[in-house]
């Protein structure tokens, strides 16, 4: 089994694939952060199920210090359903099948500053590299601006912006794999509060590429799509 190694300040850790025996130790994790956050909104939390169907799948993999778990991230291949989110960004039915989920990160309070999210995404894309999936997706809340970071460091873009899980409104991203996407000379910078027009935005084949903030105001940069989907 691979691994992947690293400092978190004098702190050697290591990550590995998670299995079945790492169940309890993910769910104290998840309660911790639950128990740590603001705004529960941002956190859409995992059930058994949930996280035993990425592990079976090899999709999920977790950070150790001293052989303690204090973070995670999970990907999953999700049900192929009427709100499954290939079809928010324009996918056909024919084409689910060969899409994954980035479905949740979760670092301990006492580990954050480190860039743990990120280097797990690192990770998590590298592990796709070798799968036969083109597209992978993820939901984040506006204004959660740490996890809208995470996802763009990664090369996704944002395809749609919708009411999801019981009427909470998130942005769609995704990445197609396998591909590099090539940026477009036309930029808007939309307010990230103003919904209606960055739906309108998406709604006429613009993608969400970037944010930047303004006076302690947040934007997102929109670009033409050219045909990345």
């Amino acid at each position: 089994m691979k691994e992947w190694k690293g400092m978190l300040g004098e702190k050697e850790y290591v990550v590995r694939e998670l299995t079945i025996d790492h169940v309890d130790d993910i769910f104290r994790i998840q309660d911790i952060v639950l128990g740590s956050l603001e705004n529960n909104d941002f956190l859409s939390p995992l059930t058994k199920e949930e996280y035993e169907g990425s592990i079976a799948n090899r999709l999920m993999v977790g950070v150790f210090v001293e052989e303690e778990l204090i973070a995670f991230r999970a990907l999953a291949l999700p049900e192929i359903d009427e709100h499954h989110l290939g079809f928010d960004i324009g996918l056909k039915a024919e084409q689910l099948d060969k899409v994954v989920y980035q479905e949740i990160t979760n670092v301990h309070p006492d580990y954050r500053g480190f860039g743990l999210q990120k280097k797990l995404g690192n990770i998590a894309m590298e592990l796709l590299d070798a799968t036969p999936y083109t597209h992978v997706c993820a939901t984040v809340a506006p204004f959660n601006i740490a996890s809208l970071k995470d996802k763009l460091s990664q090369g996704m873009v944002i395809g749609a912006l919708k009411k999801k899980y019981e009427d909470m409104l998130r942005y769609v991203f995704y990445k197609k794999l396998h591909e590099t996407r090539k940026p477009s000379s036309e930029v808007l910078e939309i307010s990230m509060g103003d919904s209606e027009r960055q739906q309108q935005l998406l709604a006429d084949g613009w993608i969400g590429t970037g944010i930047l903030q303004k006076d302690d105001n947040w934007y997102v940069t929109y670009e033409e799509n050219k045909d990345y989907i």
